[in-house]
């Protein structure tokens, strides 16, 4: 069976045969179906981005644990990419009080498994299919410190929101010296005109839990009058857990 990132590569190498590009095809759709059956109970998500590479005891890892306990205790389900670092930490502080903690996990030629802390997860191959299902069941999205992956995924919602295709979901940016220089740029962007003025508007940039915390029940639990309901029961007959 051909590995998920070569045949990605392939793919994006450019056009290849037309069986070739079916077989794709076909292999992302049953990706989707595969993603849309494990996670369709979850209930309304935050979805966490931010590096793996912070430990337990990292001031961030510290930090991102007792604001996702806090927001689980909202009744959100935690939602990250289901690996170590800061989506550990988010997924740890769920569980800490009793909320939910779901991972949508990517394969890796260098395995990354699933972190300890996840009520369900589930593997996907592709990265463009990971991002929108991380996206697709979330109400709100916290960026923490990290890299090029939680970058590209920030940027994603943001643009997804700024465009109007997705609903104007919150954005926090948490950690405001990590991020000073991102921020920086942003506003750069608005003064060059390559933004509007009120696309800035669209995410609130903090240290504060409570700032955050209160930020989420305006923004989204008062805006989309969300409510904490019992959750769906799997179909059985479809083979539905």
């Amino acid at each position: 069976m051909e590995q998920p990132l070569k045949s990605e590569i392939k793919f994006l190498q450019g056009p290849q045969s037309r069986w070739q590009e079916f077989k794709f095809t076909i292999k992302v759709m049953l990706e989707f179906i595969k993603g849309f059956r494990a996670l369709h109970f979850t209930g309304p998500c935050v979805t966490v981005f931010g590096s793996a590479r912070f430990k337990d005891g990292h001031p961030y890892y510290e930090i991102t644990e007792q604001l996702c306990g806090r927001i689980a205790k909202l009744g959100f389900t935690i939602m990250t990419g289901g690996g170590p670092g800061i989506m550990e930490a988010a997924n740890k502080g769920a569980k800490a009080v009793g909320g939910r903690s779901v991972g949508c996990n990517i394969v890796l030629p260098m395995e990354q498994k699933p972190n300890p802390y996840l009520d369900k997860w589930v593997n996907i191959r592709y990265f463009f299919v990971r991002k929108t299902l991380l996206i697709k069941y979330s109400y709100a999205f916290v960026v923490m410190p990290g890299g090029f992956g939680t970058l590209d995924e920030y940027f994603e919602a943001l643009t997804l929101i700024q465009t109007q295709k997705i609903s104007e979901f919150p954005i926090i940016i948490f950690d405001t010296v990590f991020h000073k220089e991102l921020v920086a740029h942003i506003e750069m962007m608005k003064n060059k005109n390559t933004i509007s003025a009120g696309d800035c508007n669209l995410f609130l940039v903090t240290d504060s839990v409570d700032e955050a915390v209160a930020y989420l029940k305006q923004n989204s639990i008062q805006k989309f009058n969300l409510r904490t309901e019992k959750p769906y029961k799997p179909f059985k007959w479809l083979f539905e857990k």
